[in-house]
């Protein structure tokens, strides 16, 4: 897939367009780092910094080292060399005075990242740190007394999510910022979430917060996992299909039959399979999960990703633009999921289900009322399955897109195509892969502690969080 070239970019990352920028204090988005098979974790050691009794340090620390990862537990043992990644276990802070630790050890550390660096900052659920007892001195904190829990402890929690997004947006060169919320009893589920952060895979993800808990035991093993890909035949959907085939599934490639060449071309490439399929269609749910059931005993994860755009001002969407919209980006994931669910053989145990939502669908956007609240509507059908699919040993998340170079935003004309570049903390428009990555992981077995959750893919978006 030919992509758009990003012209302001090329000019003012070298040359006289470099000097130009700088003088003229011009935004220099930088050339991100992502993954390519057999590359290093990090591009320069990893400082692991502790805030109070930090109990998740020792394992992050020797997991990186299993990863390949020189660890450091001071900065000065870095000898000058640029971080490849600084992780600060502070899910044991519950006092303010905490926080001013935390800055003491972090700030010299930030100023240390290499270019395209990690920065990491795991801590506790809020809720579960206003718990009285749940700090490791045991009190309830400042002032509140019997019945209020630990106010503070919760307070000083949720200021680690302020502080992790004003990090995205002031971190420069490439570096991402981000936060993991550590549930009680999470263990190794933590594992996969915190390497795929540090890596080149996630690229695109800035300012967020991903919350982590316990894995359900693990199916029993099976041959090759089987992914299905819903709107497969370009865009994101083929770069979802390269990826999860890349990582070692046997791709289901579907798409409607007009696509049927560009779909096939895709399945060939990923060494898959195509699927005609209309998602709107009335026996598609029908149709869908008797093929997973009989081709091959059941899905490992399906990915809702078809979607279409009817962009006009609200007061002038007609019935058309309205229902088209809802019907394939909302209505077909409820009914399509309802049916897999409901047949016996068409999940896999363990089963994951992932749904491309937007940002749009998060902020809103003008002349987007019938898209923004699609994509809405799916964050609420992930955050509805997550308990009862867990309880089923599977799990539902959503991924945000936000401003991504594709043939549509191609079209769109110049000066709010470059809007929508610039207004990232990285400073530039991502790409296909980088969506495909999250999408990727969230349908793997390491994300079996992920569940509920929403990840924005958008460089921390400037107009929201």
């Amino acid at each position: 897939m030919e992509l758009p070239r990003d012209p302001y970019g090329d000019l003012v990352r070298s040359g006289p367009g470099a000097a130009a920028a700088r003088r003229l204090g011009l935004p220099v988005p930088a050339r991100l780092r992502r993954y390519a098979p057999g590359q290093e974790l990090l591009t320069g050691p990893a400082l692991v910094l502790r805030v109070g009794a930090a109990p998740l340090a020792a394992d992050v620390a020797a997991w990186l080292a299993a990863a390949g990862a020189r660890v450091l537990d001071d900065l000065d043992a870095a000898g000058g060399e640029r971080l490849g990644a600084v992780v600060v276990d502070a899910s044991a802070a519950r006092r303010v005075p905490d926080l001013a630790r935390l800055r003491e050890l972090l700030a010299p550390a930030f100023r240390c990242t290499a270019h395209g660096g990690r920065v990491l900052v795991l801590g506790a659920v809020p809720a579960e740190a206003g718990v009285p007892g749940a700090g490791p001195d045991g009190e309830p904190g400042e002032g509140f007394g019997e019945g209020f829990g630990d106010v503070e402890g919760r307070s000083v929690q949720q200021a680690l999510d302020g502080l992790v997004r004003t990090l995205g947006k002031e971190a420069r060169g490439g570096t991402t910022v981000n936060l993991l919320r550590v549930a009680a009893g999470a263990g190794a589920a933590l594992r996969s979430p915190l390497e795929f952060l540090l890596s080149a895979r996630a690229a695109f993800v800035s300012g967020q917060p991903l919350l982590v808990g316990p894995a359900p035991a693990p199916p029993p093993a099976r041959g090759r996992r089987v992914v299905v890909v819903t709107g497969a035949a370009r865009g994101i959907g083929a770069a979802i299909a390269e990826v999860a085939a890349r990582d070692g599934a046997h791709v289901v490639c579907a798409d409607v039959a007009a696509a049927g060449e560009q779909l096939a071309r895709v399945a060939n490439r990923v060494r898959g399979s195509a699927l005609p399929l209309d998602v709107t269609a009335e026996g598609a749910p029908r149709a869908l999960a008797e093929h997973l059931r009989r081709r091959f005993g059941g899905a490992d994860a399906v990915v809702h990703n078809a979607g279409v755009t009817r962009d006009r001002s609200f007061v002038n969407l007609d019935e058309s633009a309205w229902d088209t919209v809802l019907g394939v980006n909302l209505a077909a994931p409820l009914r399509l999921t309802a049916e897999l669910l409901r047949t016996d053989g068409a999940l896999a145990p363990g089963a994951r289900f992932v749904c491309l939502s937007s940002i749009n669908g998060l902020a809103g956007a003008k002349g987007q009322a019938n898209y923004a609240a699609s994509k809405a509507g799916l964050v609420g059908l992930v955050q509805a399955l997550a308990e009862p699919l867990a309880r089923r040993g599977m799990a539902a998340n959503a991924v945000a897109p936000g401003f991504i170079e594709t043939p549509m935003t191609a079209a769109m004309p110049p000066l709010p195509r470059e809007v929508g570049r610039r207004a990232s903390s990285l400073q530039q428009g991502g790409l296909p892969v980088d969506v495909a990555e999250v999408v990727a992981w969230l349908a793997s077995p390491g994300a079996a502690g992920v569940d509920g959750q929403v990840l924005r893919v958008d460089g921390q978006h400037l107009t929201g969080a």
